[in-house]
């Protein structure tokens, strides 16, 4: 399973909200800008954090974005999920009941259940706060000018 650059992107950009959580609203350009990501290419991922209740939006000359809940409530699964669909290891686990019509014989299904298993549980026991707190220890890579 690779994570693609939209969702390393995601984290990024819910990292740098969760970083800069004041209650003041912050611009694209400016995560932009400290994250080293266009602002067109984050345009497309805050879209679709917004829609699914992940960040609160404001328009206008001093508007911009924010966390919708505090930075321990989200998850970097449930990030990753929006933003990459299924995490699933294969294909045939992306339905909530496996449609393969080989399921049942399928030697290696288990193999595959166990991986998805291990990735969700390991992802769903990270959150945003985690990574914030792990970026203070190490320094922030936080280039605020």
């Amino acid at each position: 399973m690779k994570i693609s650059t939209k969702g390393r992107y995601a984290l990024r950009l819910m990292y740098d909200l969760a970083m800069h959580h004041t209650g003041e609203w912050i611009a694209l350009k400016d995560i932009s800008r400290r994250q080293g990501i266009s602002v067109k290419y984050l345009e497309q991922i805050v879209r679709q954090l917004s829609v699914c209740g992940y960040l609160k939006s404001l328009r206008g000359p001093h508007g911009g974005y924010q966390l919708a809940k505090d930075p321990r409530e989200y998850t970097i699964y449930e990030i990753l999920q929006i933003t990459e669909g299924s995490l699933h290891p294969v294909a045939c686990m992306d339905d909530k009941t496996n449609q393969c019509e080989r399921y049942h014989l399928c030697p290696t299904i288990e193999v595959w259940e166990g991986l998805g298993k291990v990735v969700q549980e390991y992802l769903s026991g990270i959150t945003l706060e985690d990574i914030v707190e792990r970026a203070k220890r190490k320094g922030g890579n936080d280039f605020v000018i």
